[in-house]
């Protein structure tokens, strides 16, 4: 179990130093910003925390003082949920109200922070056990210190939750939205990471063994820190990220409207305006290309499709009508193009118009529609 609770307070450590270095790389564009500087101190207690978890779960004293780890562990993830709050006042709320609310909770940071120091000593902390800092002993001023500080985290989660959501529908930053989601998210996991322990306290207490469970304060506490680490640093990077999405999204799309552009350009090479090519380094042209060459293969095959072709047979079902008439486009477009090959012209040809009933002033809702026409292309040739 110790070394299942030691895991987590590594990984805890190491999402802390891992956003706190990403965010220090910043430093030279972004230091002037009060919003960042209250979030490179707020990663600072955050890798204090769980720094001195760490070392607390090793046991023996901390600079000559027994279980000066544990409360120095304590006091920084008190100032770690007092500056996570500041940066969230910092994101949402006009500069004058973030400052005075701040300060209120700065002051209610400092006071919490020195009863918990003057419990830990008067409760003879540096002399007791370390388990007792776990169980509170049964020892009336360990169990206070103990569940004042729970109390000290949970208030703080609770406030995160109920702000984050009002505040994310507020904001017209998509990165910033996504960021006040995943850390109300983060809010709820360290809320239960704080009921968790109160739990393994007062059982403990009570002198029952809940055994294996207790772990799961420090899985809750683990997760919860993972998920606040990237919320905080979610607003620098998920550009990027949606970003690449984007790409790969259009990368699928370009090579899943492959087969139905190669055999509409072999039927009609002319609607290539440059020699096809393998590179995607100009992704975005090339699909723009791709989709208007289809439609332009399309309208040479006009005179050769047949009004009267065209099958649903091996739609999926559950995609309804817009399935079952991409089969039937893709159905008819296969049967022109084997009429042009023959050279016969139906008597009742489409020689005039589009795609049936689609909107193509929309080019993210063209390709969309395009692929699910290329996806029955592909799928009837394999059915021969």
């Amino acid at each position: 179990m110790n070394t299942t609770r030691t895991i987590c307070f590594v990984i805890a450590a190491l999402s802390s130093y891992a956003a706190l270095v990403y965010r220090l790389c910043q430093v030279r564009r972004s230091w002037r910003e009060n919003a960042y500087r209250a979030l490179v101190v707020t990663l600072l207690f955050q890798c204090l925390t769980f720094t001195m978890g760490a070392v607390a779960m090793g046991g023996g004293g901390f600079l000559g003082v027994g279980n000066l780890a544990i409360l120095v562990m304590h006091l920084a993830a008190v100032a770690f949920c007092v500056s996570a709050q500041i940066i969230l006042l910092r994101w949402a709320t006009p500069e004058e109200e973030a400052a005075r609310k701040s300060r209120h909770w700065l002051v209610t940071g400092v006071v919490l922070d020195v009863v918990l120091a003057v419990l830990f000593f008067v409760a003879d902390g540096p002399d007791r056990p370390s388990s007792d800092f776990d169980t509170g002993s049964g020892r009336p001023l360990i169990l206070t210190y103990l569940l004042l500080f729970i109390v000290s985290q949970a208030v703080p989660c609770v406030t995160i939750f109920r702000q984050c959501g009002p505040y994310a529908r507020m904001t017209d930053n998509a990165s910033l939205r996504q960021a006040l989601r995943l850390l109300s998210v983060a809010a709820v996991v360290l809320f239960l990471y704080c009921a968790a322990r109160t739990v393994n306290i007062l059982t403990a207490a009570a002198g029952v063994d809940i055994g294996v469970w207790k772990v799961a304060a420090s899985v809750f506490s683990a997760l919860g820190i993972v998920m606040l680490s990237l919320s905080l640093t979610m607003s620098s990077w998920w550009a990027s990220v949606t970003g690449v999405v984007d790409w790969a999204r259009r990368y699928r799309a370009y090579r899943a409207l492959y087969p139905l552009w190669r055999d509409l350009y072999e039927s009609s090479p002319d609607i290539v305006l440059e020699p096809p090519g393998a590179s995607v380094s100009d992704l975005d042209y090339r699909l723009h290309r791709r989709v208007v060459e289809i439609r332009d293969g399309w309208r040479d095959l006009r005179p050769y499709i047949d009004r009267t072709a065209g099958s649903a047979a091996g739609a999926d079902a559950a995609g309804g009508e817009e399935s079952r008439q991409a089969f039937t486009e893709a159905a008819q477009i296969r049967q022109a193009l084997h009429a042009k090959r023959a050279g016969t012209i139906p008597a009742d040809n489409k020689d005039a118009g589009d795609f049936d009933d689609r909107d193509t002033d929309n080019f993210t809702a063209e390709v969309e529609w395009l692929t699910k026409v290329a996806s029955a292309y592909r799928r009837l040739d394999k059915t021969g």
